[in-house]
């Protein structure tokens, strides 16, 4: 079993890092996890789970 964990990215980011860092946990382009926020924003559902997302998760840490 993997430890791996999830983190708001500190290279890959624009705003908070939170795309960036989902899309480093599962190993997935940043901006393909970017456009589908932008789907979800049209609901005003994105909005909130991102805003949500930066503030539940991490900044990864320096060494990262």
């Amino acid at each position: 079993m993997s430890d791996k964990k999830l983190y708001r990215s500190r290279n890959n980011k624009m705003i908070c890092g939170v795309c960036g860092g989902i899309g480093e946990y599962f190993g997935v382009d940043a901006t393909l996890i970017r456009l589908g926020l932008i789907l979800l924003a049209c609901t005003g559902t994105g909005i909130l789970a991102y805003f949500i997302a930066a503030v539940i998760i991490p900044d990864a840490p320096e060494s990262f």
